[in-house]
């Protein structure tokens, strides 16, 4: 509504003149729609009730229309707002998801905190929170489309899926490590470079809570890629194949995992840009 308004008054679609509590308010509303914590409730459940398409849809598509008005809004948010939120985000991202044996919650509450950090450097450098949401997407959606092909929506499913998909896999445990920030996989670059721009802003003490907090995101990351290679079905099936398979097409898959693992070394490339 409030954009609605200030196209109307000013006549064109950048944001440039709305007052402190019309801004905050909008700013509220669209960290609701994002599903940041406090604000995080629905997120979650809905994620858990629908399938890995749909989830995929959710957790990209969706977001990037309020993530848009945002960086538009970003030269009039509050600071202290966007840094409590943000934080609140990464602590609830990791702290809900640690316990969690679906992988669509588990999932949604990785968004959660990846959207934490994303808002924290919102005011700082609005260029820097566009790649990492850039990146966030294209992580999420090589996850959701893996699980999708693997057919699982519990750990217990995922935990099985060696004997029939290896590649696929090795893939989706890089996958869980490259959401976690590990280097040298792609995730790795918008948590360093969003570090070292809170260092250079004098917000050195904001940069080490961020990363402390994000410790607890990292236990349930590494404990899921513990399931997904490390563990090994009593079971195992005979065939490699799952029964009745439907021949199809993987190379969507395939090029979102690998942009997924290996965007680290043209980074620089992708600033400039």
């Amino acid at each position: 509504i409030f954009s609605l308004i200030s196209a109307w008054q000013t006549g064109e679609w950048s944001i440039n003149s709305l007052m402190d509590l019309p801004m905050n308010i909008l700013s509220i509303a669209l960290m609701m729609k994002l599903g940041l914590a406090p604000l995080h409730f629905w997120m979650p459940e809905v994620l858990q009730g629908i399938s890995l398409p749909t989830g995929l849809i959710l957790s990209t598509w969706q977001k990037i229309a309020p993530m848009a008005l945002l960086l538009q809004t970003s030269h009039l948010i509050n600071l202290n707002l966007a840094i409590a939120l943000g934080l609140t985000s990464i602590m609830v991202g990791g702290w809900g998801g640690i316990g969690q044996t679906q992988l669509r919650k588990i999932m949604a509450f990785s968004s959660i905190g990846h959207l934490g950090w994303i808002i924290v450097i919102l005011k700082f450098d609005p260029q820097l929170s566009l790649l990492n949401f850039v990146l966030y997407i294209i992580m999420t959606a090589a996850m959701f489309m893996s699980l999708t092909t693997i057919s699982a929506t519990k750990m217990l499913e995922i935990s099985t899926s060696w004997s029939k998909t290896p590649a696929l896999t090795t893939t989706t445990m890089l996958i869980l490590l490259s959401l976690a920030g590990l280097p040298p996989l792609t995730g790795f670059a918008p948590k360093l470079l969003i570090t070292l721009e809170l260092v250079k802003q004098n917000a050195t003490l904001l940069a080490v809570m961020v990363m402390f907090i994000s410790l607890l995101a990292l236990f349930f990351y590494i404990r899921l890629t513990y399931v997904v290679t490390l563990t090994l079905s009593p079971n195992t099936p005979n065939s490699l194949l799952t029964w009745r398979t439907a021949s199809r097409s993987y190379s969507t898959t395939a090029i979102m995992n690998t942009m997924a693992l290996i965007l680290l070394p043209i980074t620089p490339t992708l600033l400039l840009l």
